[in-house]
């Protein structure tokens, strides 16, 4: 019993946390970029949902890029249009296909928000004014165009994963040309997260103010020599050490999707340069960490912990005899 008693009082004092640092240690807090906007308070990848963020103190947003039939990109996480829009209703027999393969006039026909009121993804529909319930029932698909447009004149940061057009659609081989002509019309480059990885060294030869970002976590050799500067990772494949070491090397790491308040804290303890969110408006009133204590603070606490515990376990025995 003692020796279990013993271990169980000296474990604390082998574990760790990111949040058990000196002050004066402590990172900048992470920017936020908003993930598909702010998809708690209006339907995701909708102007209205980036509209949000930015006002909820957003510093980038982020998105899906999908290119239409025709050749337009438009804002589309999933691979067909079912979720998030009426595809059903307008084009019944084609529901079943892939998002890419819908002209812009036909994506233009299709309502972007019903979904949103009708499924209350985060149980937040109820909290809405009846102002923005308007809103939500006439959003629409948005452009590429229309989202740079929106981060140029706020100055934000963009984010996003461009998809490949399935096999036979007309822009296949030309979607990257075809985005990054969008890009250049709307936005300045350096405003632009860019993680697209095929041709990436043809892309940077014709843009290097893009910042090259990646999903891949592999050495800082590799991501130096395809002039990465960001890395876009899991939040649960990163530690303090790696950030840290990336850091050193003036490589920059974004985690997603951090959407709690605690988990926030954690990656701004771990040194975190900015985090993907779906709560913008939360995080955003967060001025410093909500647990963060120097090593002594914690030895001290386990310790007069250890004590207190002790002498209470102490009594009972004496008592008891």
């Amino acid at each position: 019993y003692l020796s279990v008693l013993f271990t169980v009082y000296l474990l604390p004092m082998g574990m760790y946390s990111p949040c058990i640092q000196d002050t004066e240690k402590l990172q900048p807090a992470p920017k936020l970029i908003a993930h598909r906007g702010a998809p708690m308070l209006a339907p995701e990848n909708t102007l209205m949902s980036f509209e949000k963020a930015l006002e909820a103190g957003g510093e980038g947003i982020e998105t899906d890029v999908t290119i239409s039939y025709d050749g337009v990109p438009f804002l589309m996480c999933d691979s067909t249009l079912t979720r998030t829009t009426n595809v059903a209703e307008v084009f019944p027999n084609r529901t079943h296909l892939h998002a890419s393969m819908f002209s812009w006039a036909d994506l233009q026909q299709l309502n972007a928000g019903d979904w949103f009121l009708l499924r209350d993804p985060f149980g937040t529909a109820s909290s809405l004014s009846e102002q923005d319930c308007s809103r939500v029932h006439n959003q629409s698909i948005p452009s590429l165009a229309q989202f740079l447009q929106m981060a140029s004149h706020s100055g934000s940061l963009v984010l996003f994963d461009l998809h490949k057009p399935p096999h036979g659609h007309p822009y296949s081989q030309s979607y990257i040309n075809v985005t990054l002509q969008v890009v250049h019309a709307h936005i300045s480059s350096s405003q632009v997260l860019w993680l697209t990885s095929e041709d990436r060294e043809l892309i940077h030869a014709l843009d290097p103010e893009l910042q090259q970002s990646s999903g891949e976590e592999v050495s800082v050799q590799e991501l130096k020599s395809s002039k990465i500067t960001r890395l876009n990772l899991h939040y649960s494949t990163m530690s303090q050490q790696k950030i840290s070491k990336y850091q050193s090397e003036n490589i920059s790491t974004n985690l997603y999707v951090i959407s709690q308040p605690w988990l926030y804290t954690l990656a701004w303890c771990a040194g975190a340069q900015s985090v993907t969110t779906n709560s913008v408006h939360i995080l955003s009133n967060i001025s410093k960490p909500l647990f963060l204590m120097t090593p002594h603070e914690y030895s001290l606490m386990w310790i007069l912990t250890d004590v207190v515990s002790a002498f209470l376990i102490l009594m009972v025995f004496i008592f008891h005899w």
